[in-house]
């Protein structure tokens, strides 16, 4: 039990309150007695309480909840063990609801403690709810509840998940690919809006034929890679980056001995985020942005995309390691990379052969790990020193990221489009036996609720928890989980 748990119930079990207990209606509440603290089972805070409302006195239930919308997100109103309830008591009230339902339909009042103790309670309960605040983000429904469902049919569904989550990407990668085709075309130039599009956009039918231009596949990878490497912050405007700065612009400088260095500068330059300074702190800056701003001086002609401002960026509360200045320069050198490698028909052919989890995990890893260089091995944001030294731009956690939420799916859905199914059905078994170094606090947390230990480091578990969390969890779809269906009914 917590602290805060502790305050809540004690306040409750000795009937702590500054003032009698009145409802919002005017109905006053009499408390003969508080039930007994279920410590135990899954169910309401305090069993068999006896309480008066007016003149009539119930027996039945107290749940305990720090806001007022847990009843719902804990999922109390479909869960038949709480059916007894006579009376919700909640910390602090966000919504000005004063009753809540039963699964039965039936209505229960709500009271908030905090209009009924005194000023030191008063302030301990605020803090115990600024404290919950912060474990709440990943709250799930069934936490201590689902500790019966038999493990096995755990890990079945979230195989399930992952499957699902890998598809969805998959579609999501062959609406992108149409939308290439079409702009290409029409000769229409990006940025455009979805809405933009014709009748004709919609109604067109596509055949294997229309995808086999090698740039539409280079690019598609190239946005998905600098939406991996934007994270949450970011990703919007790297993607829209990349398709400023396009593969068609950089293939007019694929075989130039500078190619590195030439993408690097049009990414800095047409982002917008080279600060505009006469004189910097440190020679390294200096001789940096001039070596940028020189290079690209000597290729913009070539460019007639749109740019960017620094205010387009969110530079805020990053660690230095994930500054978009460090992501943009490491994003530079694994796309110069794979053009000048042509590491996309390399990984096609690569499946034309059986491989072990062990050697694919190896050469995937291989073509996105990307040392870091030059001046962003001191360094996390113009004239701004690293607190140490920079190793890599992009490691084994984030290529591992990028191997399962870009590589796996668009290898998928090229193999199928080309109806080369064995190759198809090769990359779907590897990432069911993939395992990867990824750390995330909601997969750690779906992970610990689920009693699953370990099982995220399988990559489809760890994919399937977050599709679990953001699509069923949220969304109170606990009745449509095939957990949640064991659980609450």
């Amino acid at each position: 039990m917590s602290t805060n748990e502790k305050i809540i119930y004690e306040i409750w079990k000795e009937g702590k309150f500054a003032k009698e207990l009145i409802l919002p209606d005017s109905q006053k509440i009499e408390i003969i007695d508080p039930g007994i603290h279920n410590k135990d089972s899954a169910g309401p805070d305090f069993l068999n309480a006896r309480i008066k409302f007016g003149n009539i006195t119930y027996l039945g239930d107290i749940e305990i909840d720090t806001w007022h919308s847990d009843w719902k997100s804990h999922g109390h109103y479909f869960d038949k063990k709480y059916n007894r309830v006579i009376l919700h008591v909640v910390i602090s009230k966000d919504n000005h609801q004063p009753f809540v339902y039963c699964k039965d339909g039936r209505k229960v009042h709500s009271i908030c403690l905090l209009d009924f103790v005194d000023n030191n309670f008063n302030t301990l309960l605020i803090d115990a709810v600024k404290a919950e605040k912060q474990n709440r983000k990943f709250e799930m429904p069934c936490n201590g509840r689902n500790e019966y469902v038999p493990k096995k049919e755990k890990l079945e569904f979230l195989s399930e998940l992952g499957i699902e989550r890998l598809k969805k990407k998959s579609r999501r990668f062959l609406e992108r690919l149409k939308e290439m085709i079409y702009l290409k075309e029409m000769n229409i130039r990006e940025p455009i809006l979805k809405y933009d599009f014709g009748q004709d956009f919609f109604n067109k039918k596509y055949s294997p034929s229309d995808f086999n231009d090698i740039y539409i596949w280079e690019q598609l990878i190239y946005e998905m890679i600098f939406e991996a490497l934007g994270y949450s912050r970011n990703k919007e405007i790297m993607v829209k980056l990349a398709k400023a700065v396009n593969i068609t612009f950089l293939n007019s400088f694929r075989s130039d001995e500078k190619f590195e260095l030439i993408t690097e500068s049009a990414l800095f330059n047409v982002s917008g985020i080279i600060p505009q300074k006469l004189k910097y702190r440190e020679e390294a800056t200096t001789e940096y942005i001039r070596q940028l701003v020189e290079v690209w001086n000597s290729v913009k002609d070539k460019y007639d995309g749109t740019t960017f401002k620094k205010e387009d960026w969110n530079f805020f509360k990053s660690r230095p390691q994930n500054f978009p200045t460090i992501r943009l320069s490491g994003g530079a050198h694994l796309i110069s990379h794979f053009l000048t490698t042509e590491v996309f028909k390399s990984l096609i052919n690569y499946f034309d052969t059986d491989r072990t989890v062990k050697e694919a995990n190896v050469v995937l890893r291989n073509y996105l790990i990307t040392e870091a260089k030059g001046y962003w091995i001191t360094h996390y944001n113009f004239d701004k020193p690293s607190p140490e030294k920079l190793n890599y731009f992009i490691g084994v956690s984030r290529a591992d990221e990028i191997i399962i939420n870009v590589l796996f799916p668009v290898l998928i859905l090229y193999f199928e489009i080309f109806e080369r199914n064995e190759n198809a059905r090769k990359v779907k078994q590897l990432y069911l036996q993939y395992t990867q170094y990824s750390s995330n606090v909601m997969v750690e947390r779906v992970e610990k609720v689920l009693g699953l230990d370990k099982a995220s480091r399988r990559s489809v578990n760890y994919q399937a928890m977050i599709e679990l969390f953001r699509n069923y969890c949220v969304k109170e779809r606990c009745l449509e989980c095939k957990i949640g269906q064991k659980v609450f009914n």
